[in-house]
C-alpha cells in the first residue's frame, strides 16, 4: 500500500489493491464528467485527424455502470493463477471512502498493460489521484514486464484526454464504430499509449 499527499488541499489517499468489500463503493462511483470542448475526429487517406472545439452548453456524459466486481482482489499480492494478470487498484481518502479505482490488465504476448477503466469521483478530482493510480499500474505492469500503457477514451471527454497526455500518453489509434448501437453513438473511440516508466 502507497500513499499520495495532495499539497493543494493537504488530503492524504491511500492507494491499495481492490478487496471485495470496495466492489459496492466502486460500482457507485460517479465518473460522469461536464466538457466545454470535446474533440471532433476526421479520417484522413493517411489516419486520422484530431480538432478540439468548444461546445455550449457544455456537454455533460454521464457512463454506464460496466465494473465487473470479480476484478477485485481478495487476496495480499498472490498473483498466481489466470487472475494475476489483471488487478483493480483504489484509492482511499481519510475517511475510508473510495475516491478513485483504476482496472487493469496485463497481456504477456504483447506486453501490453491495459488501462481497462479508470474513474475518480467528482470531488476528489485535480488533485493527482487519477496520475496516482497511473503510477501505481504502471507499476503492477513493470512487476509483469510491460513495454507500455494503453488506453481507450471517448473523444468527447477532454478532459481526461489532457490529462492522459499531461501523463505522457500519445495518440496511436481510433476506432470509427466501436460505439456504433450504443447510448455513445457519434463518439470516437480514441486509443492513446505511453510505454511503461
Amino acid at each position: 500500500m502507497t500513499a499520495t499527499k495532495d499539497t493543494t488541499y493537504g488530503t492524504t489517499y491511500r492507494l491499495r489493491t481492490a478487496r471485495p468489500e470496495d466492489a459496492e463503493a466502486i460500482v457507485a462511483l460517479d465518473g460522469s464528467f461536464t466538457t466545454s470542448t470535446v474533440f471532433e475526429v476526421a479520417v484522413t487517406d493517411g489516419g486520422f485527424a484530431l480538432r478540439e472545439v468548444p461546445v455550449d452548453p457544455p456537454l455533460v456524459k454521464v457512463f454506464p455502470d460496466a465494473f465487473d466486481d470479480d476484478d477485485t482482489d481478495d487476496d495480499d499480492g498472490d498473483d498466481s493463477g489466470a487472475e494475476g494478470d489483471s488487478r483493480t487498484f483504489v484509492a482511499v481518502g481519510e475517511d475510508g471512502a473510495v475516491a478513485g479505482f483504476a482496472a487493469v490488465s496485463y497481456a504477456a504476448w504483447n506486453r501490453r498493460l491495459t488501462i481497462e477503466d479508470i474513474e475518480v469521483a467528482p470531488a476528489h478530482r485535480g488533485q493527482g489521484i487519477g496520475r496516482a493510480l497511473i503510477g501505481h499500474a504502471a507499476d503492477f505492469g513493470r512487476e509483469r514486464g510491460a513495454g507500455h500503457i494503453w488506453l481507450e477514451v471517448t473523444s468527447v471527454n477532454a478532459p481526461a484526454i489532457h490529462a492522459y497526455r499531461r501523463m505522457g500518453f500519445a495518440f496511436c489509434g481510433l476506432d470509427t464504430s466501436l460505439y456504433q448501437g450504443t447510448a455513445s453513438e457519434g463518439e470516437q473511440a480514441l486509443y492513446m499509449s505511453m510505454p511503461c516508466p
